[in-house]
């Protein structure tokens, strides 16, 4: 029992020393911190919700990058569709333009005999190049030649397309020149074939 009361004694006088301490130190000492377990629970709920935030906010640009390539490659579809389309509708007109017009400038009477054969070679050279330019373009779409891009693809169809506009373009010029023949020699028989009244 003396035991107890002298380390009754001595735990009362260590507190004592330190009490008159911590005042005489001209209370420049606050103290020990005191922590809050509740903050800090709250603290660690805060960064788990963080964490899992953050991971879906990741999971969602991956998801936006993915939808971002699918729109770039059905917008590299839709232009390749577009200028496939442009390409085979010039190759359409110019066709229905070789097949009508061409007819009717061959069976003119004012086309010379030798003059027929020059000017079917003339626009069959431009058919036959067409008819190349389109199997060209169906080697590209089907073969995927060379394991090109979309933009290279596309590139080379807007070519074509141009390379087509051109062509379309050339066949009106040589059937205007034609008809502008056709038309002279026409006024130019007229004139030669008149009576004079002298």
């Amino acid at each position: 029992m003396k035991r107890i009361i002298k380390k009754e004694s001595r735990l009362n006088l260590m507190l004592l020393c330190i009490t008159v301490l911590c005042l005489s130190g001209g209370a420049t000492a606050q103290g020990m911190p005191v922590y809050d377990n509740t903050n800090f629970i709250s603290l660690a709920k805060q960064l788990i919700e963080s964490g899992k935030q953050t991971s879906q906010m990741i999971r969602t640009v991956e998801f936006l990058k993915q939808q971002k390539e699918n729109l770039v490659k059905v917008n590299s579809v839709i232009r390749q569709l577009r200028a496939l389309k442009e390409l085979t509708a010039n190759n359409q007109r110019l066709f229905e333009m070789v097949r009508s017009d061409l007819q009717e400038v061959l069976r003119s009477p004012y086309i010379k005999a030798d003059e027929t054969g020059r000017i079917s070679d003339s626009f069959d050279a431009i058919m036959v190049n067409a008819v190349e330019s389109l199997e060209y373009v169906e080697q590209l779409l089907s073969n995927n030649l060379l394991k090109m891009t979309d933009a290279d693809r596309v590139r080379l169809l807007t070519e074509k397309e141009q390379r087509s506009k051109e062509m379309v373009a050339e066949i009106e010029n040589k059937l205007r020149r034609y008809h502008e023949i056709i038309s002279f020699r026409k006024m130019q028989a007229i004139i030669n074939g008149r009576k004079t009244d002298y």
